[in-house]
């Protein structure tokens, strides 16, 4: 198996954890989300020190977190991150799940445009005219409800840009989303403390459920992690589109929200863009295998 393969499965299993994850979230509704944030950041910091303990890999967590070089760029990876999934957790529980699906609908557009601006990434003109009905989707969603989709908006380009940051690090999946985490542990000590324990003396339900949060959460990063250093933002764009599907199902099957003509219309578009932006990664994956065989492939004299 290649790495390239590896890297494919490692993203489609951590889209489907993240599909369903509102299900989750749904259940500690009743926690204010910055309590919810702040037990997921603590117990995340208690999963990969466990891992890294048991790997040997402790020094290897200090070196990352000593050096400022790494420290600038995981610090940029930090603030995306932890936006998002604050942003997440509140959709969820305000009843707004319907849109932060379709902020990660648009994710892999803007992937596939900061890929083309940081990494020299091609863009084809399907690419383009999926990326141009994402934005006329949006400003479409705008008109109809008389507001910027936000919610959208911030998920999109936040996990976008966090993928960027980590296409940058030189350091191992699990240690860089470990030093994520713990650049994040004060704050989130404080906001347990400041709240009389952010939640989990609540009951053993909540207690239980907030400390799951951790491994939930830790599982999918580090196999997203994985993913990012081996395949191109282009590939991670197309599997990208496994998660808002998951989400959108959960949102209006599960959870019953509000589905309104407008929604209706900006999916439709969304969902064009997709079938788009999917034939022609297919068509350039096919291409470069033909490419690839023919190299390795001696001429005949």
């Amino acid at each position: 198996m290649t790495e390239g393969t590896k890297g494919v499965i490692a993203m489609i299993v951590t889209c489907t954890i993240w599909g369903l994850s509102g299900i989750f979230y749904k259940l500690l509704a009743h926690i204010p989300p910055e309590q919810v944030l702040s037990h997921r950041i603590l117990w995340s910091g208690v999963f990969f020190a466990c891992i890294l303990a048991v790997q040997g890999r402790v020094d290897q967590l200090v070196a990352a977190l000593t050096q400022w070089r790494r420290v600038r760029v995981l610090m940029l990876a930090t603030a995306m991150i932890s936006l998002n999934w604050f942003i997440f957790i509140t959709s969820v529980q305000i009843e707004r799940a319907t849109e932060s699906s379709l902020g990660y609908y648009i994710f892999p557009l803007v992937s596939v445009v900061l890929g083309r601006v940081f990494f020299g990434e091609h863009l084809s003109r399907a690419q383009g005219l999926a990326i141009g009905l994402a934005t006329f989707a949006v400003a479409l969603l705008t008109y109809g409800l008389g507001v910027a989709p936000w919610i959208a908006l911030v998920l999109g380009f936040s996990f976008a840009i966090y993928g960027v940051v980590k296409k940058g690090l030189d350091i191992g999946p699990v240690v860089s989303v470990t030093a994520e985490v713990w650049l994040l542990f004060p704050i989130a000590i404080l906001v347990i403390l400041l709240t009389g324990g952010g939640g989990i003396q609540g009951s053993w339900r909540d207690a239980g459920l907030l400390m799951l949060s951790g491994p939930l959460t830790g599982a999918p990063l580090i196999l997203f992690s994985y993913a990012a250093r081996r395949v191109a933002l282009g590939s991670i764009g197309v599997l990208q589109y496994i998660n808002p599907t998951l989400q959108a199902l959960v949102a209006t099957v599960v959870f019953g929200e509000l589905f309104t003509p407008w929604h209706g219309a900006a999916f439709g578009l969304i969902w064009g863009a997709v079938i788009i932006f999917s034939l022609s990664a297919l068509q350039k994956s096919h291409q470069e295998t033909r490419d690839a065989q023919a190299v390795k492939t001696p001429e005949r004299s």
